[in-house]
């Protein structure tokens, strides 16, 4: 009697507090429809563009150590994409550095040998041809980076440690960052992206919310070399006007003043402020505006000519510093160049001629 008041005093207890007990809602519809659009927009815009993108194979030819035949071997790999149906690919220098041969996977897993046409090394990219085509290849809208802002949704496409057509997602994180290229040279105005990038993502596209592309996945930061939240993309507004050049001529052009400078080894160990003149070519820009290069004394000593200190308002303490301001225009520009010769400074003013 005792144990059946027990369990009926227990049921009773269970069922006013089941009444008491803090009711739960099912999430609200707006919330609901919120995040469906979301990862709508995301599943539409990776089914769309993910036909555009490439898996790139680098292949090097390496002698055999003991019987010293010549081998063809994977030197790595990397992203690209399609740039227009006649089978340009866009992807980046660093992918294809040094290839004997390079392929070039589509997604539904047809491979097709592809030729270098041209190399920016300065701004890490390449523009590779497919030599047979196939006729149904799927390019990418091409947006304006201009218009991002952080805090902007993007996406990252690629193929991850050789896991292809791989897709992340993430936010611009910041904008005008600066990174290394291969050659050296610094690459400005780039996309800092949360989105994970990692190796073998190089080359791939950045895109944005209305899947257009506004980048071209690049590099990373990490001290474990996978991704650590920092990654990094060449604007397209950059590639817009890289990849034309890449496709006509082989490489990038920019205006020539018809001078040979020295190297930035040479300017570190002499510690000189500035860049130092060493030739300057007859009938050039530079001859023209009384620029002088190196020469030698009446006793066989080499002694400096002009040492360029400043062009426009930038300051001027390597080749990096003077290549990036050239790039900024184009042949007929006037610029004015700040000079040292000695202990004298002068300013002169000269035209860019087109390069050779």
């Amino acid at each position: 009697m005792r144990w059946t008041k027990a369990l009926l005093t227990l049921c009773v207890s269970g069922l006013l507090g089941a009444v008491n007990a803090p009711q739960v809602h099912a999430a609200s519809p707006d919330y609901l429809s919120f995040a469906t659009e979301e990862e709508a927009n995301t599943t539409e815009i990776f089914s769309k563009a993910s036909p555009a993108v490439v898996f790139v194979t680098n292949r090097a030819l390496r002698r055999d150590f003991f019987s010293l035949d010549i081998h063809e071997i994977p030197r790595g790999s990397g992203s690209g994409f399609v740039w227009d149906k006649s089978g340009l690919i866009v992807t980046n220098f660093h992918v294809i550095a040094g290839a004997h041969r390079v392929t070039v996977t589509l997604q539904d897993q047809s491979e097709y040998d592809a030729e270098v046409i041209g190399i920016a090394p300065e701004k890490d990219l390449a523009v590779l041809r497919i030599v047979e085509p196939p006729e149904d290849l799927v390019t990418l809208p091409v947006g304006d980076s201009s218009e991002l802002n952080v805090g902007r949704k993007v996406l990252a496409i690629g193929n991850p440690f050789g896991l292809d057509t791989t897709l992340t997602t993430g936010v611009v994180s910041a904008l005008g960052r600066e990174i290394k290229a291969p050659s050296n040279r610094t690459i400005r105005g780039v996309i800092q992206t949360d989105a994970a990038i990692n190796p073998g993502n190089s080359g791939g596209p950045l895109l944005n919310s209305l899947g257009q592309l506004v980048g071209v996945n690049t590099a990373i930061y990490s001290p474990s070399g996978a991704s650590a939240g920092i990654g990094f993309a060449i604007p397209v507004n950059t590639v817009r006007d890289v990849v034309p050049q890449l496709i006509s001529y082989g490489k990038l052009l920019r205006p020539s003043l018809g001078l040979e400078r020295a190297s930035d080894r040479w300017i570190r160990r002499y510690r000189i402020k500035g860049v130092p003149v060493v030739r300057v070519f007859p009938g050039s820009p530079a001859a023209q505006a009384g620029i002088r290069g190196a020469y030698r004394n009446a006793r066989g000593e080499v002694m400096l000519g002009d040492i360029i200190t400043r062009v426009e308002d930038r300051k001027i303490l390597s080749n990096d510093d003077f290549l990036s301001v050239l790039e900024q225009h184009e042949p007929g520009d006037r610029l004015t160049m700040e000079l040292r010769r000695g202990q004298d400074k002068r300013v002169t003013s000269v035209v860019l001629a087109e390069s050779q």
